[in-house]
Parts: structure tokens; C-alpha cells; sequence
């Protein structure tokens, strides 16, 4: 998820999606329309679900989709080519621009750390990792979370009602110790705080096993970028912030990072995946696909929607520039505005630096069921 970067927010929640033609997609005939069908098919169990929880302007959108991906469930075995998928999706949706009073678009980029960890805390393994506690609350849809994410999204349940949960820093500093909500335990605070940004990681367990831990709630807090802190207070500029950048001044000041990460209040809780998982979930439900999801402001876009991107100045697969169909399958935090996009780039290292240099303009094109 992003770091520093503005969140190209509108100036009002307006926007118009007018249809166009296909034609007017630049590179649409060359992409890879069968990832994208693919990565659609994946998430289209899910959608029936996620239509039934919609609400505002993307409700009838998603009610539309159902449908859609039905039709891709039906027709999923036959469909084993590009050109096949293509048609597909020409055939089901009516692309349309989007039009809108904000900034310009903005892609950035997110992936899944892989982690050394240890079940019990001991040795250099000290910061921990915690489950969901059993008081949290949902004051928002968790799919929504991102669209309203300007107030409490969670809180804690008590006797005469609800109030805000610890911070971040309250946290660090023992509000949830010695309860049992200890998941796994990791080595360093700042693979922590990355691992909260991202929402998912691999853990490699000291015993030799490998387990997937995902997103399953927060402490309901906004959420704040320590990058844009770090530039508004000075201590780095505009232009040198990265993921990798962040990482090694956090690093190289450690006397200072505790409270710079504390910037943030917002803190998320995790849960273990079966071992069924081969890919981190997202706020749909589930597994996320390599450069095919797309995390989306759902207050614009269904969950499920497909979203074709372009950014001629991003090249993160040796391409002129990206032009391809994702699949909007999350959601996040800083994620707000019409076409203000996080691209999954995958698990490891590799996927980690590119989603940590991703800050490019984009336009999105969204595929709306034709007919809804």
C-alpha cells in the first residue's frame, strides 16, 4: 500500500463514467485478456456475497456483476485462450472513462513480505504479531473501510456501548499484552509496521514450516503515512521517498523510528490461513493475483469490477508502460478517489521492490456490466 504519496483524493465525491468504445483503450488488443479472465473467475464465488453487502452507488453495480461472473463461471472451461477471454469480456461489459473534479489518477503498489518468525516469544523474536482481540467491532462494512476511512472504522465494545480503541502506540506499550492475542512473533518493529501496510505476509516459522497470515480487522484509527510525515517534518524529500528508502531511514535511526512509526495509530490485527491458501485474500474474500488485483476505493467501484489501467510512464514488467484489464478484488486505507488504484505485485522481495517504486499517474477504464 502506498507510502508518502498523496491519496489524490477529489475535490467532491462526484464522477461521472461515460461509456466509450474499446477502441479508445489504448493497447487493449494486446493484453493478456485470459490472466484477466482468470483472475475474475477466481473472485467470482465471491461476488454474490459482496453484492448482498453493498451499499450507495456501487450496489446495483455489484448486483450486475453476480450475474457477469456467473457467466464466466459457466463458460470457464471453455474459454482457455486470450482471444477467447477477450471476447468475453467485449461481450459482457461496456467500458467508460472516468470523469471526475479531483487530481489526476495515481497507481501505487503493494505485495506480500516474507517473514522469518517464531511461535512463542523468545531470543531476538520479540515484537508480536496479534490476533484479532474479542472485543473489536466493525463500525463500517470491512469493505468499505477504505472509502470511509476519514473516521473510526472499528471500535471497542464495552459495557455501556462502544469507544475508541488503543492506538498504535498503546499498543507498543502493552494495552493488549498478556491476553493470549499473540499470533506469531517477529524479529524487527519495522517488518512489523510494513507487515500492518501491506496486510498479509508468508511466514517462515522457526520449526520449519511456512503459513500465511492475513488482514482480519483494526484498531478502527485513520490511517497516516509516516512517509508523508517524514517529507512534511523535513527529514527526507519529496523525491527520494521509496518502500526501500522509508525502510533503511527507519533503520538508520532507531531511536527515532518507534515514534515516527507511532505517527500511525492505526494498527491491524491478522489470522491464520489453511493451508489450502497459495495466495494472500483480499477484501472480496479471495486469493489475490499476481499484477491482476487491484485495490479500489469502493465508495466509486464494486468489488469485482473490472478496471483496465494505464500508465505509459509505469514499466514494472519491462513493458511500454502498463495497459492491462485488472480485477478490483481490495481495498485500502489510503486508497481514495475515482481512479487512485494499489496494484498487487506478488509475494517476496522482488514483488516488494516493485510495488515500493510504484507512484505513477494512471487512467482507469471500468468495465461495467452491459445492461445494468
Amino acid at each position: 500500500m502506498p507510502l508518502g504519496a498523496p491519496t489524490s483524493e477529489p475535490a467532491s465525491r462526484e464522477a461521472a463514467f461515460l461509456p466509450v468504445p474499446f477502441a479508445e483503450l489504448p493497447g487493449w488488443a494486446d493484453d493478456d485478456h485470459l490472466a484477466a479472465f482468470q483472475a475474475f473467475v477466481r473472485s467470482a464465488p465471491a461476488l454474490r456475497d459482496a453484492a448482498g453487502r453493498a451499499s450507495g452507488r456501487t450496489k446495483a453495480a455489484g448486483v450486475a456483476l453476480v450475474a457477469a461472473a456467473e457467466a464466466a463461471l459457466g463458460q470457464a472451461a471453455e474459454i482457455a485462450s486470450p482471444d477467447a477471454a477477450r471476447a468475453f469480456f467485449e461481450r459482457t461489459f461496456a467500458p467508460h472513462r472516468i470523469e471526475h473534479r479531483g487530481t489526476e489518477g495515481l497507481l501505487t503498489g503493494y505485495y506480500e513480505p516474507v517473514l522469518d518468525a517464531a511461535r512463542d516469544a523468545g531470543g531476538s523474536f520479540r515484537i508480536p504479531i496479534y490476533r484479532r482481540p474479542p472485543d473489536l467491532v466493525n463500525l463500517v462494512g470491512e469493505a468499505e473501510r477504505g472509502a470511509l476511512a476519514d473516521g473510526l472504522t472499528h471500535a471497542r465494545r464495552t459495557a455501556s456501548g462502544v469507544e475508541p480503541y488503543a492506538t498504535r502506540a498503546e499498543i507498543e506499550d502493552g494495552a493488549l499484552a498478556d491476553q493470549g492475542l499473540e499470533l506469531v512473533w517477529l524479529e524487527d518493529p519495522v517488518d512489523a509496521f510494513f507487515l500492518h501496510v501491506q496486510g498479509s505476509g508468508r511466514i517462515r516459522l522457526t520449526d520449519g514450516r511456512s503459513i500465511r497470515i492475513t488482514y482480519d480487522g483494526k484498531n478502527g484509527h485513520p490511517y497516516t503515512s509516516i512517509g508523508r510525515y517524514l517529507i512534511d517534518t523535513g527529514a527526507m524529500a519529496a523525491e527520494e521517498m521509496s518502500l526501500d528508502a522509508l525502510k533503511a531511514w527507519l533503520t538508520a535511526h532507531p531511536d527515532d523510528a518507534r515514534a515516527v512509526m507511532q505517527q500511525n495509530k492505526s494498527f491491524v490485527f491478522f489470522r491464520e490461513l489453511g493451508s489450502e491458501a497459495d495466495a494472500p485474500l483480499g477484501a472480496l474474500g479471495t486469493g489475490l493475483s499476481d499484477g491482476r488485483s487491484l485495490a479500489v476505493d469502493t465508495g466509486y467501484h464494486a468489488l469485482g469490477t473490472p478496471v483496465y489501467v494505464s500508465a505509459p510512464t509505469l514499466t514494472p514488467w519491462g513493458e511500454a508502460g502498463v495497459a492491462r484489464l485488472m480485477i478490483a478484488q481490495d481495498v485500502g486505507s489510503a486508497i481514495r478517489g475515482p481512479e487512485r488504484g494499489d496494484i498487487y505485485f506478488g509475494s517476496g522481495k522482488d514483488a516488494g521492490r516493485l510495488a515500493g517504486a510504484t507512484k505513477h499517474p494512471g487512467r482507469f477504464f471500468v468495465l461495467l456490466p452491459r445492461g445494468a
